[in-house]
């Protein structure tokens, strides 16, 4: 398919009513998909996709068309909520150590390219804390900083060991053995829709 069949067939996967809190609608999307307008339409779309749980076709249709618009970001951003829609959201307020208390000194991407591990309130047979690596997505930032506060989204390698978690609780981010930043939970929701074919 071409990328205006792909935004097409991602558009009639959304329900006529849905809008955004700005009064986006489908109907917006087919507006600029008629002047071949495909990534002001994909980020309407993209948008949309936050307003109500989404069959998995959905995004994995919008990260095809991303791919070939070569839209890096937005790309990874859909297969990132592929992964949440098979696994669950968790999002959390995560603070990292300013750079003179921690290892990082730098700023890292925050489009789901760290993979930290977390401590998140289990422990190893000898008594120490088991650590568990989970992708780390800044929302609404392009990077995060040393010392810097956002809401991040969590892509656990194991969302299993991770249901327990409950908003308020308080898990430790690590890039080696000592503690990189504090997050506490915001939301941990199972997954959201089942798994649905390709349009």
């Amino acid at each position: 398919m071409d990328v205006t069949e792909l935004l097409e067939a991602a558009s009639l996967l959304l329900p006529e009513a849905v809008a955004t809190e700005n009064d986006i609608t489908v109907n917006d999307v087919w507006e600029y998909l008629t002047h071949d307008e495909w990534e002001v339409a994909l980020n309407l779309l993209e948008e949309l996709g936050d307003v109500q749980p989404l069959p998995l076709a959905f995004w994995q249709t919008l990260a095809t068309a991303a791919e070939q618009l070569r839209l890096d970001r937005s790309a990874a951003w859909c297969h990132w909520r592929c992964f949440e829609t098979r696994n669950g959201v968790i999002r959390a307020d995560l603070t990292l150590r300013p750079a003179h208390e921690a290892r990082r000194q730098t700023p890292f991407s925050g489009a789901g390219v760290l993979r930290p591990m977390w401590d998140i309130g289990g422990e190893t047979p000898a008594g120490v804390p088991d650590l568990y690596i989970a992708a780390l997505w800044v929302e609404f930032a392009p990077f995060m900083e040393p010392g810097g506060q956002a809401i991040v989204r969590l892509a656990p390698l194991s969302p299993s060991k991770w249901q327990h978690l409950q908003p308020g609780q308080v898990i430790t981010m690590h890039e080696d053995r000592t503690v990189a930043g504090t997050a506490v939970v915001l939301e941990n929701q199972g997954p959201s829709v089942p798994p649905a074919p390709l349009p």
